[in-house]
């Protein structure tokens, strides 16, 4: 048979057609954003064969097991937890009389109601901005820990850093304690399950997030829905959440970042309780292929509701804000709610800045409104697609009024919100929509005078070393780069 052009013709247009189809099935069979799903049909359709490759590293969802699995555990601590604070709220005193605030109380009582999030009084907290001297406290708690320690994390490095902590854990589990750890494989690669062997020996247990196996860890070409969280629980009472990872990038040792810009908190009270319910979840999840045995409700410690004054400026009213894709709780839920209620002011800081519709427009709405919005982003990329995203957003945002600041002193990596007098935010999740929709995270909605005066100066000091971008800024930059920024832009909800 001899092959004119027309065969060839009719035969790549069968093929377009099939591949049109293909791209259809697979991506309006599982349900997820319309930004998304047209996002996939264009490299779907518009990269065939190289499309269904990145599909199945980066489109993939959760199995329908893993997502039984998740709701499963997440009755269970609902039904455990959530009775007496929602008699509370039913009472109209889930605040003390003279702390019920309009802003407070419609935040507070809207991330109960929505988002199944106990508001804990008895919190002690400390602020930590650098890495050396964050690790060097986590580490100290660990060694001295008598019953517990259940740490997660989206980056656990096998490098310096990785090996001190791991060294810690270590001697915790040889004290008698309960080591746990959770990690994702993605988030760190080159550490081998093998890294964990002696603490095993010891006791301890390390379990991959969501994965087959405790032994494999590479067990899925899925690279979405990660174990983005950073969490240490120590006996039963002092917690660590916020933006650091480990890894030695992290303590100011990586010659492409160098100084590392992060925020982290250490809190001691009640809230490390409801850490601890968000891991046992987490490894209960992770673990049901694997013969590790579960982590039992009646392991954590008794949780009743202490009220304490708020503006005490030893007590943070704090709630804790996961988002969860499985029950429908997205982290751009926590924004929204301190965007809209903003009176005259609203500082973020984010590495990433790919806000979906709902934030951007109330951003550009509050800005326009007289509220002073400042948005601090990094100088350099540590994932360049991402930064072009970035970049995009950022112009669009300066172009409405919003003022965004580039940090020149190394790497910010914080993910940190402040508003008003008494309110501030700080977790895990980016202004981005992996950690709306992709990723598993959890942030601290904190009240508190004294903390949010404290983040607020940070911010202001950060401001020290910042280039504020503006339309002259943008309007010089070459034509090639603005087509990567209106690319990356165009793909930025499904990478």
């Amino acid at each position: 048979m001899i092959l004119t052009w027309d065969i060839i013709r009719r035969t790549i247009k069968v093929l377009w057609i099939i591949n049109i189809a293909f791209a259809v099935w697979t991506v309006f069979r599982s349900r997820r954003s319309v930004v998304a799903t047209w996002a996939w049909m264009l490299v779907l359709t518009v990269l065939p064969g190289i499309g269904f490759i990145l599909y199945l590293f980066f489109g993939r969802q959760l199995s329908h097991d893993a997502i039984f699995a998740i709701q499963e555990e997440q009755k269970k601590v609902q039904r455990h937890y959530l009775a007496e604070q929602r008699d509370m709220l039913k009472e109209h005193d889930l605040l003390p009389e003279k702390e019920r605030l309009p802003r407070v109380r419609m935040l507070s009582e809207l991330n109960l109601n929505n988002d199944d999030a106990i508001l804990t009084f008895d919190n002690q907290v400390k602020v930590f901005i650098s890495g050396p001297e964050l690790f060097d406290q986590m580490i100290t708690d660990i060694k001295n820990a008598k019953k517990s320690v259940s740490l997660e994390f989206y980056t656990f490095y096998s490098n310096q850093l990785g090996h001190r902590v791991l060294k810690a854990l270590e001697k915790a589990a040889a004290n008698g304690a309960k080591v746990r750890v959770i990690y994702d494989t993605s988030g760190s690669r080159g550490t081998k399950p093998s890294f964990f062997d002696h603490l095993r020996e010891l006791g301890g247990e390390a379990q991959p997030f969501i994965s087959t196996s405790k032994k494999h860890w590479f067990t899925t070409p899925r690279l979405n829905y990660h174990l983005h969280r950073k969490l240490v629980i120590i006996d039963h009472h002092i917690g660590y959440i916020g933006g650091f990872n480990i890894g030695d990038q992290y303590v100011n040792k990586s010659p492409k970042f160098g100084h590392w810009r992060d925020t982290h908190l250490r809190v001691i009270g009640q809230s490390p309780i409801l850490m601890e319910v968000r891991f046992a979840m987490d490894w209960n999840t992770s673990i049901r292929r694997t013969n590790l045995p579960k982590f039992e409700l009646k392991e954590l410690k008794p949780f009743t509701v202490n009220r304490k004054d708020i503006n005490d400026n030893k007590n943070v009213a704090m709630q804790l804000f996961p988002q969860d894709l499985i029950i429908n709780i997205t982290a751009s839920d926590e924004a929204e709610g301190i965007i809209a209620g903003a009176k005259k002011y609203i500082y973020i800081q984010t590495p990433y800045l790919i806000p979906e519709e709902s934030i951007l427009e109330a951003l550009i709405i509050a800005a326009n409104s007289g509220i002073d919005v400042r948005i601090m982003v990094p100088c350099m990329p540590d994932h360049p697609f991402v930064y072009r995203a970035t970049e995009y957003y950022a112009k669009y945002l300066v172009a409405h009024g919003v003022k965004v600041y580039k940090y020149n002193d190394g790497f910010i990596h914080a993910k940190t919100m402040v508003s008003g007098s008494n309110i501030s935010s700080v977790g895990s999740a980016n202004q981005d929509f992996r950690s709306y929709t992709l990723n598993f995270e959890v942030n601290s909605f904190n009240y508190n005078p004294a903390l949010t005066q404290e983040l607020k100066k940070i911010f202001e000091k950060d401001l020290d070393k910042y280039t504020l971008l503006t339309n002259d800024y943008f309007a010089q930059q070459s034509l090639w780069l603005k087509f990567k920024q209106y690319f990356s832009r165009l793909l930025s909800p499904i990478f």
